[in-house]
């Protein structure tokens, strides 16, 4: 299954600045959404010529500004954000959209995640953030906000991770499945839980980062976001390891 948007036009909202940088990005093959390996995939744009001979491409000047307006539309640096792991004044943010039905999604959290938590977050140099970015119905929406649920009681990494501990679709993410997963991540308050669930504030909660995802141009599930610099798709560790080395760098540059 291709985790490729299906969404109206009006989804892929502008953001004046940022969508026209990104566009510039576009053109070079590195925009958000690209397919890259993992479980989304994204046609070039009309006219974009990749990395052909002749094509210079924006400039490293101009891929920092663009990396700049998406790290200001993205990164939220809350303090109290259970969906968020590190310190709010880390240098480097990586900012995640996932859906809980997506494969790639959890080959990041199984394969990736443990080892940029030990690497990098628990030295302080990274804050993890993540976005709820269901894009497989009805399903996904309700995992989407179960993790949301388990978040008010201070669980959502222990119920991300318990989903994710293997690939789940369709039923298996029935309420009362997920109520299941919950009691297993040590969620206490399970009545509670399931309100939550089914309230108006995780609706209102998964719909505020769909639509941020929307409004920057996500296309696909696992993207990510290093200070603003686009990691689409499964990718390898070195992937990430050098994005937030150079995020680190350019951050110590601006002081």
């Amino acid at each position: 299954m291709s985790a490729r948007l299906t969404s109206p036009s009006r989804r892929i909202a502008a953001i004046g600045a940022v969508v026209a940088l990104v566009v510039a990005l576009v053109a070079t093959g590195i925009a958000i959404g690209k397919n890259t390996g993992g479980s989304g995939k994204r046609e070039p744009a009309a006219g974009a010529s990749g990395n052909d001979a002749g094509n210079t491409g924006p400039s490293a000047a101009e891929r920092q500004k663009a990396y700049a307006q998406l790290e200001k539309a993205s990164v939220r640096r809350t303090g109290d954000d259970p969906l968020a792991v590190g310190k709010a004044d880390a240098p480097v943010v990586l900012v995640e959209y996932a859906d809980y039905q997506c494969s790639y999604c959890g080959k990041f959290t199984r394969d990736s995640q443990p080892e940029l938590i030990k690497k990098y977050v628990d030295e302080g140099t990274l804050r993890i953030e993540f976005r709820n970015f269901p894009i497989f119905g009805k399903d996904s929406e309700r995992a989407a906000r179960a993790s949301w649920a388990a978040g008010q009681q201070g669980r959502f990494w222990q119920f991300h991770d318990e989903i994710y501990a293997k690939t789940r679709k369709g039923d298996a993410l029935a309420e009362d499945k997920l109520v299941g997963m919950a009691k297993d991540s040590g969620v206490g308050d399970l009545d509670r839980f399931r309100a939550d669930l089914n309230g108006s504030a995780s609706e209102a909660a998964v719909k505020k980062d769909q639509e941020e995802g929307y409004s920057i141009g996500v296309q696909s599930t696992p993207t990510f976001l290093v200070n603003g610099q686009p990691i689409a798709g499964a990718q390898p560790m070195s992937a990430f390891d050098e994005a937030i080395v150079q995020a680190k760098a350019a951050k110590k540059s601006e002081k």
